[in-house]
C-alpha cells in the first residue's frame, strides 16, 4: 500500500485561513477551527494544503502498517466545508436528525454554510466523535 500523501506540514493555518477568498467561508472556518479546538484541546496544524486538522491518532490498516491522521478538521472546499468526522455517523443517529441541511460522505459531513446547521448541535457531534476516537485509538 502506498504511503499518505497528506500529512501534517509546518504551514501556517492563520495565514491559510487568513487567504480563504469567500468571506462567509473565511468566517465559518474560524468558528469550526474554535469549535475543533475546544473538542480536541489541541492546536490547529494544516494537513496537506488545504485541510486544518486537530490532533492526531495512531491505527494500522489492513496491511499492517502504521498511520498517522487527524481526530478531526475541515476543509474549506469551492463547493462545501468539509468536516471531518472520523468514525462515520451510523453511531450519531440522533444528533444528526437535529443537525440542520448537510450532506456526507463516509466521514465527510458537507456544510454549505455554518448557518444551515445548528452550531451547538455541530459541537457536540464533534465533542462525540473526539471522544469515540479516544477510546478506540492512541491519540495525540
Amino acid at each position: 500500500m502506498a504511503e499518505l500523501k497528506t500529512r501534517p506540514t509546518k504551514a501556517s493555518v492563520t495565514d491559510f485561513i487568513r487567504n480563504i477568498d469567500d468571506a462567509g467561508q473565511r468566517s465559518d472556518s474560524k468558528k469550526i477551527a474554535a469549535m475543533m479546538r475546544k473538542s480536541t484541546g489541541a492546536r490547529a496544524k494544516m494537513w496537506g494544503d488545504q485541510i486544518v486538522g486537530f490532533g492526531s491518532y495512531q491505527y494500522t490498516n489492513s496491511a499492517g502498517k502504521d498511520f498517522e491522521w487527524m481526530l478531526t478538521g475541515f476543509s474549506p472546499r469551492k463547493q462545501a466545508l468539509s468536516v471531518y468526522i472520523m468514525p462515520g455517523f451510523g453511531q450519531f443517529d440522533a444528533l444528526m436528525k437535529k443537525l440542520g441541511r448537510f450532506k456526507t460522505g463516509k466521514s465527510c459531513l458537507y456544510i454549505k454554510r455554518l448557518s444551515d446547521v445548528d452550531e451547538r448541535v455541530l459541537q457536540r457531534l464533534i465533542d462525540e466523535s473526539v471522544k469515540h476516537m479516544r477510546k478506540k485509538y492512541e491519540t495525540k
